[in-house]
């Protein structure tokens, strides 16, 4: 099986509908049936789950702005 994943482990990834852009951390990546990937990330003390169309490597500042 060949895993391609978006993001690497220790990666500084931005949650797309986060206004604040705060920077949160891949600290894992679990493969789904059917292959599909979901990433663990944390800010803070703050852990979520979230698939790759739900990251962005950049952050977005007319989003952080509330522009």
């Amino acid at each position: 099986m060949v895993i391609k994943n978006e993001y690497d482990l220790g990666q500084t990834v931005y949650l797309k509908t986060d206004t604040e852009q705060l920077p949160r951390i891949v600290y894992g990546i679990e493969i789904r049936i059917g292959g599909s990937l979901t990433y663990n990330v944390s800010c803070g003390t703050e852990i979520s789950e979230h698939y790759g169309i739900e990251l962005a490597k950049e952050k977005d500042a007319l989003l952080a702005v509330g522009a």
